[in-house]
């Protein structure tokens, strides 16, 4: 067997035949991939919440000049009520996990106070939960045509509309998936 690609800082794009209702129409940044299996974050999932209501749960003050309105969205089904910030540049954070030289994705308290006082990174995307694939899983989805994969990008994640996300990241890959059947076939 070749050298696996791992697909880490790769966007997952769901296919239109994929029914589960947790990723249909989705588009994953997958954060970490390797023979232990991936987690990513989905990116066009925008829940009720905002960032100011997560700052006052977690009695986080804020200063002026500070954009309250951020949406928090749906990073997956897995642990809903861990938060993650996917972040650029990467800084010096108390717990962060390297998506690139670039990106990253946060955990701790201390970037959340940063962005409330508008000193956080320059960047930033907000989500609870995770999506999580066991060993093998995810490249078993893939084989059996659940998923496209391609080189995530900036502007698809950090100033795209979220309902526009799914079908740009696909046009990266020069796809048009709305035009793609959801009927799965076999040669």
């Amino acid at each position: 067997m070749g050298e696996i690609a791992w697909l880490t800082n790769h966007f997952l794009i769901a296919m239109p035949n994929l029914a589960d209702p947790n990723f249909s129409r989705t588009v994953t940044l997958i954060c970490e991939h390797s023979s232990e299996g991936a987690m990513g974050l989905i990116i066009n999932r925008p829940t009720d919440l905002h960032l100011h209501e997560i700052l006052k749960q977690m009695d986080i003050e804020s200063t002026g000049g500070t954009p309250l309105d951020i949406p928090i969205h749906l990073g997956g089904p897995v642990q809903g009520n861990r938060g993650f910030v996917v972040h650029e540049p990467l800084g010096n954070w108390e717990s962060t996990l390297p998506v690139s030289d670039t990106l990253g994705v946060s955990t701790s308290h201390d970037i959340l106070v940063a962005i409330a006082r508008n000193c956080g990174p320059q960047r930033s995307f907000l989500a609870l939960g995770y999506a999580g694939w066991a060993p093998g899983q995810l490249e078993r989805e893939i084989a059996e045509n659940a998923w496209l994969s391609g080189p995530a990008d900036r502007l698809i994640l950090f100033d795209l509309p979220a309902e526009q996300r799914w079908e740009a990241a696909a046009g990266l890959l020069g796809i048009n998936i709305s035009a793609l059947s959801e009927e799965a076939g076999h040669a």
